[in-house]
């Protein structure tokens, strides 16, 4: 074969392959999902996050006909989980929690992730309800007691935090830097050990999504303050960090991923399912009681509001000092 006509022919079928692509991918839409899908849940088992995605993959289940499967992969404030799923094969089959975290960690060099390119976007589900917590018995009545001894004893209030660098370690690390104290962090894998450190007194406070709320139903802890924009709508009495007179506001919403590269409309399907399940009995009532507030948005939304925690990240990386901090 001349060189004219081997071009041809290999262009020819060049051509050929492309136009099937689509055509192939729409059959593979068709019959997907054709077994049981793997969720990763970054989190420990019996957290918050945890809790809601189990009801949020059993609502979803029944959209898609098959069963989801959550698997727990911890550690690393959630990247060790988002890092299995951003290598995993990108067919559908393997999906998961994506912390918001990663907008700051791979920016910070600690977890080799590019949010924007190694991840597909399903949908952002709800958010979450952070509050810094104390036992029943402890001294502080008021946020401003806990400050004020934290100021006098520099570095000796321990808090409990779910990992270095993640939304309550940096959440309460801004915190003190508007009160002008110095706290002491205790790292654990999850809210769930943060707060059993907290009931059986290995720290002083708690700092966490509402993984307290049980026990601060039960009088077991007090509630000194949450981190949203507006007060919780279970604990009303309680202020948040701006009304306590620090300009301090933490929201890290959770949102399910998948690997970058799925198909187009295996994407679609798991964002119709998404979509319905976020609506789902089970899953608004699991978010009702941690009083985790509904935050839904879909895939191309999701991914704008990704790229614009990129930006608030570089700013609070720079201003918060966290490089040098995490190396402390």
């Amino acid at each position: 074969m001349n060189t004219t006509r081997r071009h041809f022919v290999l262009g020819s079928l060049g051509t050929a392959a492309a136009t099937a692509l689509p055509a192939l991918q729409s059959a593979h839409a068709a019959d997907y999902p054709e077994r049981a899908i793997m969720f990763l849940c970054p989190w420990p088992a019996g957290g918050t996050a945890d809790v809601t995605m189990r009801a949020l993959c059993t609502a979803a289940s029944r959209e898609l006909g098959q069963a989801i499967a959550v698997e727990n992969k911890t550690g690393a404030s959630g990247m060790i989980g988002l890092k299995a799923l951003a290598a995993a094969r990108p067919d559908g089959y393997t999906i998961g929690q994506i912390p918001i975290s990663v907008t700051r960690f791979s920016q910070l060099g600690m977890v080799q992730i590019d949010p924007m390119k190694d991840l597909s976007y399903i949908a952002r589900v709800s958010g979450q309800t952070f509050g810094i917590a104390v036992r029943s018995n402890a001294p502080w009545k008021t946020l401003k007691d806990l400050v004020a001894d934290a100021k006098a004893r520099p570095g000796l209030v321990t808090y409990g935090t779910a990992g270095f660098g993640g939304a309550t370690h940096v959440g309460m690390e801004e915190f003190a830097m508007a009160a002008g104290a110095k706290f002491n962090a205790i790292p654990f894998k999850g809210g769930a050990e943060a707060l059993a450190a907290l009931m059986g007194g290995h720290v002083d406070v708690l700092a966490d999504s509402s993984s307290w709320a049980p026990q601060v139903r039960a009088g077991q802890l007090r509630l000194l303050a949450t981190w949203g924009e507006q007060r919780s709508a279970e604990f009303k009495d309680t202020p948040t960090l701006r009304e306590a007179g620090y300009d301090v506001v933490v929201d890290a919403p959770n949102g399910i991923g998948a690997p970058a590269g799925v198909p187009a409309p295996v994407l679609a399907r798991l964002r119709s399912a998404f979509k319905a399940a976020a609506a789902s009995p089970e899953f608004t009532a699991a978010c009702a009681r941690i009083d985790a507030p509904l935050m839904y948005l879909d895939a191309p939304d999701y991914q704008k509001y990704v790229a614009a925690t990129m930006d608030k990240e570089k700013v609070l990386i720079e201003r918060l000092n966290l490089k040098a901090l995490l190396k402390s």
